[in-house]
């Protein structure tokens, strides 16, 4: 199975007093990366379709860490689709810097319709908007 890969310097403004990033920055790492994957593939977290207009809220998010990084160090995050549900698609990240994982995040999104006054209602996912996402799915995650 193929994954999306992305990289990214780690900047001084994401560092805390010892100079190590905080691990706050790493949820919007994962959600950066999403979105640079749907991208990838002329998706998006949100877009505007013939006549409605589709979201993809957070439903969960989870980061478990195994080392740190520092200002200027080049972290390379891993995107994979974890699971393919119904409505739902949960995204492994597995962040590494110089070969060594630093750590290993999930989100989970539900794809919604937007309607009036920015209510959200689930809905199953689009089967063109599936099939681009299929290849990047880890096996039996369908």
């Amino acid at each position: 199975m193929p994954d999306f890969r992305c990289t990214r310097r780690m900047e001084f403004v994401e560092t805390d007093m010892a100079g190590i990033v905080h691990f706050s920055n790493f949820f919007r790492f994962m959600e950066s990366a999403e979105v640079s994957f749907l991208h990838s593939l002329g998706l998006s977290v949100r877009f505007q379709g013939e006549r409605e207009t589709y979201s993809l809220p957070r439903v969960s998010a989870s980061c478990d860490f195994f080392r740190p990084v520092r200002f200027e160090d080049v972290v390379e995050t891993a995107v994979t689709v974890a699971k393919l549900g119904r409505s739902s698609i949960t995204y492994e990240f597995n962040f590494v810097h110089e070969g060594q994982p630093i750590a290993k995040g999930r989100v989970t999104c539900v794809f919604c319709r937007v309607l009036e006054s920015d209510r959200l209602e689930p809905i199953d996912i689009p089967p063109d908007f599936r099939t681009k996402l299929q290849p990047y799915t880890a096996s039996g995650a369908a």
